[in-house]
């Protein structure tokens, strides 16, 4: 499959893939997940900023990997690019409409994104236990 699958042309597939990210971070656990619909904005990077936070290292990696994991096998989308895996404080996976931050959480709190883009619209999802 062509690695350009990942630029998703409309929103119907933004929104069928989105659900898909939740649960793949919700799988290993993630931690105050939220989205951020920047639609509204003119200046916008993306559509959508997907942020969680992993308790350590390995669960901030292996959160972005299940991402990539399942939506390449559920839904044949490759990310764009996908940076931080080393260091894991904070990795980003970009699907072009939606950019997703898994963070380790002074990190997130370093950076603020959700204070910086705060005039987007903000949805939280449930901790899974």
């Amino acid at each position: 499959m062509n690695a350009q699958k990942a630029s998703i042309s409309n929103e119907n597939e933004v929104a069928n893939y989105i659900p898909t990210i939740i649960d793949s971070i919700q799988d290993i656990k993630g931690k105050k997940i939220i989205k951020l619909d920047l639609t509204n904005l003119d200046d916008r990077p993306t559509d959508y900023f997907i942020i969680c936070q992993g308790e350590s290292s390995t669960q901030v990696k292996s959160i972005a990997q299940n991402i990539q994991k399942r939506l390449k096998e559920e839904l044949g989308i490759k990310p764009l690019r996908s940076e931080g895996v080393a260091g894991a404080k904070w990795v980003l996976v970009d699907y072009f409409h939606v950019i997703v931050h898994v963070f380790y959480p002074e990190t997130r709190e370093f950076y603020d994104l959700e204070d910086l883009w705060s005039d987007s619209v903000l949805t939280s999802y449930e901790d899974i236990d």
